[in-house]
């Protein structure tokens, strides 16, 4: 049963009309100008008082690493934010990377990649690629965990194919939520789930994903990952939400999986929108506590 916080999180989304950004192509781009603000992206203070952080540069861009204030555990995450590819990281993120931390005593490494417009797929993968070599590529494969939420669930299962392709170990376990799986949106279910998701939208997610395409064909397994192969690869989980319009495509990718026989700890929660995940309610933190339970075991 959905819990009275997250049906008035839910309203508040509908009432101050959130959908729009996604809805309406004009407010998209007018929202690339205050959403992709390298101030606005920074750790913030709260989050500095509860962990310890640190800020590298690598290809030009931002990677912030936060670790615990007391002992900590060689377990490293490695996370990918979301943001529909032109969207910055939000505080919503922090927060709960810094709750993980705090959590299971885990290192997380968060770095700030190129965005739509301005940049495409190949300059974004390409420093994903480079973050994890310079940051997770001499943790022992069993103390590496890649993780990332819409867009960066999407680049969480492409750098996983990635390090396959080049022949190295898999990440311990790799971690989508609410992932972004196809930028085409062409799923037929997608308009119905359209309707009850209250924050994102077809026509928006269609536009960000071509420009983030860039010249390439959006169906390309590097920005659509539902269409590359799924064997090879660490532990994969899944979580979804019922009224998130990806919710199409997760189901997708847990049949896939089925029908090649690889194994998906799939979880699909009633009544929860995009990336609530990383919110702070009853839901939120029961999802919080088992994704918890996928970086310490």
């Amino acid at each position: 049963m959905t819990s009275l916080h997250a049906k008035a999180l839910t309203a508040a989304m509908w009432l101050s009309r959130r959908k729009r950004t996604f809805a309406d192509l004009d407010r998209l781009r007018e929202s690339f100008e205050h959403r992709q603000r390298p101030e606005d992206a920074v750790p913030p203070a709260r989050v500095r008082r509860q962990v310890a952080v640190s800020r590298n540069v690598l290809r030009d861009r931002p990677v912030y690493t936060l670790r615990p204030r007391g002992e900590g555990t060689s377990r490293h995450v490695l996370y990918l934010h979301g943001g529909a590819y032109v969207h910055q990281i939000q505080r919503d993120h922090w927060s709960f990377l810094s709750r993980l931390v705090r959590r299971t005593g885990c290192t997380v490494t968060a770095p700030l990649y190129p965005l739509a417009p301005t940049h495409h797929c190949d300059e974004t993968v390409d420093m994903v690629m480079a973050t994890y070599k310079e940051e997770l590529g001499a943790v022992e494969p069993g103390d590496q965990i890649v993780m990332g939420d819409s867009a960066g669930g999407a680049l969480t299962l492409v750098l996983a194919r990635s390090l396959r392709d080049e022949g190295r170990p898999q990440p311990k376990e790799i971690v989508l939520l609410s992932p972004w799986l196809d930028v085409t949106m062409s799923d037929p279910a997608q308009p119905e789930l359209d309707r009850h998701d209250p924050y994102l939208a077809i026509a928006g997610l269609r536009e960000a994903g071509r420009l983030y395409a860039g010249p390439r064909d959006p169906r390309d397994p590097l920005i659509s990952p539902l269409n590359g192969e799924l064997s090879g690869l660490g532990t994969l989980s899944l979580f979804a939400g019922t009224r998130d319009v990806l919710l199409a495509d997760a189901r997708r990718l847990r049949e896939r999986a089925r029908a090649r026989s690889v194994p998906l700890e799939y979880h699909e929660y009633e009544g929860m929108f995009h990336a609530w995940m990383i919110a702070d309610f009853a839901e939120a933190r029961q999802a919080t506590e088992r994704i918890a339970h996928l970086v310490r075991r």
